[in-house]
C-alpha cells in the first residue's frame, strides 16, 4: 500500500484538503513580515557636554579630545564619531554585537570620571550619557505655533511644561526640543576699558558667575526626608 493510495479513493476530501492547505497558505503569506535587512540594534551610547560660550574649536579641542582619549581605552568599541558646535560637543560610541550595552554604559560613565580632571574646570556639569539605539527615529514630531507668543516664550513654555510631561509618559525614551534657545542673559564687555582698567576677562567672568550662582534657598526636612528649596 503506497502514501497516494488513500488519496486517489478518496478525491472528494483530497480537493477539501488541498484547498485547506492553499487558503493557510495565502493567509499566512499575508501575515509573513517583510524587511530587506534585518533588524539589529548596535550598542550606541551617546555622550553630550555643554560649555556655554565656548567656540566649537574649544569644545574640539578642550572638551572632545580628552573624552575621545578615555573612551579609546574602552574594551569593544567599533565605532567613535564626535561634532562640536558652540557651547556643545556630543560624541557617540558604537560597541561590538557581543557587547552588553549595560556594561558598556558602565564603562563610559568610569571613562568620563576618568577625564573629569583633564576637562575645563568651568564646566557647569560632568558630561552625560545615554544609551541609543540608531536605527530608532522620532515616531512623533510635535509643533506649536502662536499668535501672542514670541519665539522664545514658545520654547521656554515647550522645554519648561511640554517636555516634562511627554517625558514622564511610559515608554518614552528622549524628548528633543528646537527651533530657539533658552532664555540667557548676556554681558558684554569693553575691552578699552578693562585694559585701561587693568582687569582681565576672566575676572569679569568669575564676578558674574559668583553674583548669579544657583544655589539652595533653605530646606526643609521631615521625620525621614528633606528636601532643597
Amino acid at each position: 500500500m503506497s502514501i497516494s493510495t488513500p488519496f486517489i479513493r478518496r478525491p472528494v476530501g483530497t480537493s477539501l484538503l488541498s484547498v485547506a492547505v492553499l487558503l493557510a497558505g495565502a493567509l499566512a503569506y499575508s501575515k509573513l513580515p517583510v524587511a530587506p535587512l534585518p533588524e539589529v540594534e548596535f550598542p550606541t551610547v551617546s555622550v553630550n557636554a555643554g560649555l556655554p560660550g565656548a567656540s566649537p574649536e574649544t569644545m574640539a579641542s578642550a572638551v572632545a579630545t580628552p573624552l575621545e582619549r578615555q573612551f579609546g581605552r574602552i574594551a569593544g568599541v567599533t565605532q567613535m564619531t564626535s561634532s562640536s558646535g558652540l557651547g556643545q560637543t556630543g560624541i557617540t560610541l558604537q560597541f561590538d554585537l557581543s557587547r552588553n550595552i549595560d556594561a558598556a554604559a558602565r564603562d563610559v560613565q568610569a571613562a568620563i570620571n576618568a577625564a573629569r580632571g583633564q576637562l575645563p574646570a568651568n564646566l557647569p556639569s560632568n558630561p552625560n550619557w545615554r544609551k541609543v539605539n540608531p536605527a530608532d527615529a522620532p515616531i512623533m514630531i510635535v509643533a506649536l505655533t502662536s499668535d501672542i507668543q514670541t519665539q522664545q516664550q514658545m520654547y521656554d513654555i515647550a522645554d519648561s511644561v511640554l517636555a516634562q510631561k511627554i517625558s514622564q509618559i511610559q515608554g518614552v525614551g528622549n524628548v528633543f526640543v528646537g527651533g530657539s534657545s533658552r532664555p540667557a542673559v548676556r554681558a558684554e564687555a569693553n575691552p578699552l576699558l578693562l585694559s585701561k582698567l587693568n582687569v582681565g576677562i576672566d575676572a569679569v567672568r568669575t564676578a558674574i558667575s559668583s553674583a548669579n550662582a544657583h544655589s539652595a534657598k533653605g530646606q526643609i526636612s521631615g521625620v525621614q526626608s528633606a528636601w532643597s528649596i
